[in-house]
Order: structure tokens, then C-alpha cells, then sequence
């Protein structure tokens, strides 16, 4: 864990931020901007990606550019068409949709091939230093929405997104990544894309409660969580969740129980408005733990570090039950993962070919 072997009066926290970045390397400014800001951690797109040798110099570089040997390291790894990481050199997963239908072939099959799905993609990030995956998303989509969740999401029915992002959580702890739960506390009925436009959600306390807080409430006990820039009428109708106290304070960590690292989703989206500096102080006083942006834009993350405090005495708590959650599930998991076998296996089920005996 970050900072265990110094006295808790002598550590300086991380300034509560995860930046991303240009392009495959540092430039000279980034350096300069990221040794002087010195954020939490870091998250890479396919913008940031080449190869694995490359990969591991970046992930190498970032941490020791802030003098953090565990600084966390981000990617979006969901599968389908949101992953950064692909062929020739990775794995193309599939998208979370994939898995129900298998639940009616045999009892827990759609269960465990989530779980060993998400472990073969924690497997090639861990094998990159990468040691955080902005996935599962638990959002349920309803009739109506907006298809920037859609296939995204596990299920449209609750229990059932409950259940299969819970194995996917697993599947990724498993391998030594830690999960971020998304979009808290649920983008599944939003008609509109927040990376363009801010949608409003004006469904009532108890549909919220019944549909969308359930997979949420379920996973509470997950590592790390993200936000959803969405209003809910219900609660507030003037902020999103990322922004707003009364969502944070009251819906996630009250309704849905959520003690994990709460992080939100890109301020750079378009669903928020305002200057950089402002988005991230409301985020702060609305209750989220650490700032996430991710366009690497120098100009913006400027104004973020002016607002941006560094990490809480609850954030660092938070942020030090994950990390050792992390080294728990290690040496509890299984042997080493046969990954060729595991491949095909996973590959057989979800092309509908005779399921084999054997089970990784």
C-alpha cells in the first residue's frame, strides 16, 4: 500500500486527480505538468497504445515521473466497443450482452464465463502494469434509452445484471485488476449520450430504486466506483451525480451503501457545463474522492489542479482497502490460468458450440 511504512503524519497525499494523456509517450510538458501536479494516478486510450513493450515503458515512466511505484493506472478494458487494448497484440472481448443467453444452456454457465472473460482481460493488463479496469458496467438499460449503454450492460433485468457483474468483478480480481463499477448509481435509463449532451432522468424514487440501485446495491462492497453524469429529478434537478451532494451523500453512499473510491466520470464530457475549475470543486463538495479527466488537454488539467484538493484522510482510507484487496484475492486466487485453454473454452460457449467437459 502506498505510503505503509511512513508514519501517517509525513505522508503527503496525491493530489485527488487521474489524468490522461497525448499521445504513446511523454512529452517534455507533460513531464513537467505531471511531476508538479502530481496526480493520483493515470488513464490510457488507444491514442496512448502501440504495443506491449511500449505500453509497459508508458506505465513505467508515469509512476516513476511521480515517485509512486503503485500510482494506479486506468484503462476502459469493458470488451465490445469500448476497449483500448486491441488485436493484433490483444484480445478482442466481447461485449457484456453476450453472456445471458448462456444462462439458459446450463445453471451458472453465463456466470462463469463473464468471470473468466474478465480474467483473461485482467490477465493482459496486469501483464502491462495496468491495475485498474473501468469495468463492469452495472447500468440497466430500459425501453427507450439511449444505446450508449446498451450491449455495454449485462442485462435488462436487475437481478440478473446483479449476478453477472458481480463474476465479472470476481473474474477481474482474480487476475490481480480492480474492478470500477459504472455509472453509480445507474445510466440505464438516460436518453441521451452525456459524452454529448447532459441527459435528465425523471423516473420516481421507487422505479430508481427497484431497477437501477439494485446491481449497484449489490456490488457495495466493490474497490472503486464511478459516476454518472445524469440528473435525477427524483433527487435533484439542478445537478448531475457527479456534482451533486444530495445523489453522492444520500443515493450512493446512503440508499446504495457504497464505502468504496468514488470517482468521477470524465469531466470533460459535454453533459457538464462550466469551467474546468468549477466542475471539479462542485465534484469535491458534492462528495467524490478523486477527479477523473481524460482528453489530455494541458490547459484544461491546469484549471482542474487549481481546484482539485489532495486526497482526503477517507479517500486514502478508501483507496488503501482497495489496494489490499487487491493483494488479498491474489494470493487467494486459483493456479495460474491455462489462458489458451481458457480462450477456447470461452470462445466455444459463446459461439453456441457443444459445451466441453472441461471447466478452467
Amino acid at each position: 500500500m502506498w505510503g505503509a511504512s511512513l508514519p501517517a503524519s509525513s505522508i503527503i497525499p496525491p493530489r485527488a486527480i487521474i489524468f490522461g494523456l497525448s499521445g504513446p509517450v511523454l512529452t517534455g510538458k507533460e513531464r513537467r505538468f505531471f511531476a508538479a501536479s502530481e496526480p493520483l494516478g493515470f488513464i490510457l486510450f488507444s491514442r496512448n497504445v502501440d504495443h506491449p513493450s511500449q505500453v509497459c515503458s508508458l506505465v513505467a515512466a508515469l509512476r516513476d515521473l511521480v515517485g509512486r511505484a503503485d500510482a494506479p493506472i486506468l484503462v476502459d478494458q469493458e470488451g465490445g466497443r469500448v476497449q483500448r487494448l486491441l488485436p493484433p497484440y490483444w484480445r478482442k472481448a466481447p461485449a457484456a450482452a453476450v453472456f445471458e443467453p448462456l444462462s439458459t444452456r446450463k445453471e451458472g454457465l453465463a456466470a462463469m464465463a463473464a468471470r473468466l472473460n474478465s480474467r483473461l482481460l485482467a490477465t493482459e493488463l496486469a501483464d502491462l502494469g495496468i491495475d485498474v479496469d473501468c469495468a463492469p458496467v452495472a447500468d440497466v438499460p430500459v425501453e427507450g434509452a439511449h444505446d450508449i449503454i446498451g450491449d455495454r450492460a449485462y442485462s435488462h433485468d436487475p437481478k440478473m445484471a446483479a449476478l453477472l457483474t458481480r463474476a465479472a468483478c470476481d473474474g477481474f480480481l482474480d487476475g490481480g485488476v480492480l474492478p470500477v463499477i459504472k455509472h453509480l448509481p445507474g445510466h440505464g435509463r438516460a436518453r441521451a449520450d452525456s459524452h454529448l449532451e447532459l441527459p435528465v432522468v425523471t423516473a420516481s424514487v421507487a422505479e430508481l430504486e427497484n431497477t437501477d440501485f439494485l446491481p449497484f446495491r449489490a456490488l457495495a462492497d466493490m474497490p472503486w466506483g464511478m459516476t454518472a453524469h445524469v440528473v435525477y429529478t427524483a433527487f435533484d434537478s439542478r445537478y448531475p451525480a457527479t456534482l451533486s451532494p444530495r445523489v453522492v451523500g444520500d443515493v450512493i453512499r446512503r440508499r446504495i451503501g457504497f464505502d468504496g473510491l468514488l470517482l468521477t466520470d470524465d469531466l470533460s464530457m459535454k453533459a457538464l457545463s462550466g469551467d474546468f475549475s468549477a466542475r471539479t470543486g462542485q465534484a469535491f463538495i458534492a462528495g467524490c474522492d478523486v477527479a477523473l479527466h481524460c482528453n489530455g488537454d494541458l490547459a484544461e488539467m491546469r484549471a482542474i489542479v487549481a481546484a482539485a484538493p489532495r486526497l482526503s484522510d477517507r479517500a486514502m482510507e478508501r483507496l488503501a482497502r482497495g489496494a489490499a484487496l487487491r493483494r488479498q484475492r491474489l494470493a487467494a486466487a486459483a493456479p495460474e490460468m491455462d489462458v489458451s485453454r481458457t480462450k477456447a473454452a470461452l470462445d466455444g460457449w459463446l459461439r453456441n458450440w457443444p459445451q466441453r467437459e472441461w471447466m478452467p
